[in-house]
């Protein structure tokens, strides 16, 4: 197979529009609603607590044996979970477009919650439909891909959406994105399915049990899960009240933090991406999880910068900036180290509950975050988030020569 086959073939291209729509929910539930709860007015403490309505993202490979173990009934196993969750996705993000969290905070909270429920849904679904219809060979451009899409995705939710609000308004903002969700449902319908066979789990043990077992067998498990929810762990704390930081910390208005991701954000997040997978297919995995890990740390030190120097438009960029450019290579470099390890016929329940240990930062560092700030300020709290990148990047150094990293993804 050629490179440009790799590239550019139809797997790969719904590959990149799933993954769009997969991130699209995050923000909205995320920093997106916290920018929502801050010009309302709502109190730091009620927007940290907020950051548990991420929850589901942690909890989701509770249910994801359900989604290995039964097909509905309409386009198989993978495709018909993925438009259950975009459907249930566009009805509950209409209701939330349409309720005010200075009225109703814990209600929007409760709403967000179930939101986030079919987010992660849908993540299961699109991350197990990803693992099985790409080619060992084109892993590493799917990632790339993937991380590209959900970053784009982001900036839509994030970056665009404040530009929108602070235009039309919240409600129009939050209906315009359910629209781009139900057209995601297209990708959904025209995606191919996967040319290997893939017997579905059918007993309690295989769907529910084996899945995990397979996973906890094996070597040095226990320092590859420390390592995924650590790897990652200071840039979720630095990220956990951006918004916050920005708008009131900060006196950035909504178009100016808008616009940052929508342009130079957005051009990094491609440079990124693309850079990152194209390393990512010429070096060891060690090495790109390894130099991504450290740029990704060094990152979080231009918003120290920022906290210390104040509002200043072309340093809010260059945060943003680097920042965006080198998550999309950290993120990339996990993810191809995640879809090493999962076996295809379980690829939903164990890709989840990989994902979900990579998620645990994001959702319970929001109230931490948010005392640390109360307590020592903007400019230390950045500080600290850069300390905290490197226990995972020394347990990195520790699986070296104990873990293999150039494992492909093991068939069924």
């Amino acid at each position: 197979m050629s490179e440009t086959v790799k590239v550019y073939n139809r797997r790969l291209i719904v590959t990149l529009f799933l993954a769009f729509s997969s991130g699209l929910p995050l923000a909205l539930t995320g920093s997106t609603l916290q920018a929502w709860y801050t010009e309302s007015g709502v109190n730091l403490m009620t927007i940290g607590i907020l950051s548990l309505a991420g929850l589901p993202y942690i909890w989701k490979f509770l249910w994801s044996p359900l989604m290995d173990r039964f097909t509905p009934p309409v386009l198989g196993r993978r495709r018909g979970w993925i438009l259950v969750t975009q459907l249930g996705l566009c009805a509950t993000l209409f209701i939330m477009a349409n309720m005010n969290p200075a009225a109703t905070p814990k209600l929007m909270g409760v709403l967000a919650l179930i939101i986030a429920f079919f987010s992660a849904s849908q993540d299961i679904a699109v991350d197990a439909y990803r693992v099985d219809i790409l080619h060992a060979p084109e892993r590493g451009y799917g990632a790339a891909y993937t991380v590209l899409a959900y970053r784009i995705a982001m900036l839509v939710s994030g970056g665009l959406a404040l530009v929108l609000a602070d235009h039309i308004g919240w409600r129009l903002t939050y209906e315009w994105i359910t629209v781009l969700i139900a057209l995601s449902a297209i990708a959904t319908y025209l995606g191919p399915e996967s040319t290997k066979t893939i017997e579905a789990p059918k007993t309690f043990r295989e769907s529910v049990i084996d899945p995990f077992l397979n996973l906890l067998q094996k070597d040095k498990i226990v320092l590859i899960l420390l390592f995924i929810v650590m790897y990652k762990i200071g840039d979720a704390l630095a990220f956990s009240l951006m918004s916050n930081f920005l708008l009131h910390g900060l006196g950035f208005s909504l178009t100016q933090v808008g616009l940052a991701y929508k342009t130079v954000g957005f051009i990094a997040t491609i440079a990124g991406a693309f850079l990152g997978g194209a390393i990512l297919s010429r070096i060891n995995l060690y090495y790109g999880l390894l130099y991504f890990g450290l740029a990704q740390a060094f990152s979080t030190l231009f918003f120290m910068l920022l906290a210390i120097t104040g509002k200043n438009i072309p340093m809010m960029f260059s945060a943003i900036t680097i920042e965006s450019f080198c998550s999309g290579m950290s993120t990339a470099a996990l993810m191809a180290f995640m879809m090493s390890l999962c076996l295809e016929r379980y690829s939903a329940t164990q890709y989840a509950s990989l994902t979900a240990l990579m998620a645990v930062g994001r959702v319970f560092l929001g109230p931490v975050a948010a005392l640390m700030v109360l307590h020592i300020g903007w400019p230390h709290f950045f500080f600290w988030s850069f300390m905290l990148s490197f226990p995972g990047l020394i347990l990195l150094s520790v699986m070296r020569s104990r873990v293999n990293f150039n494992a492909e993804v093991v068939k069924a």
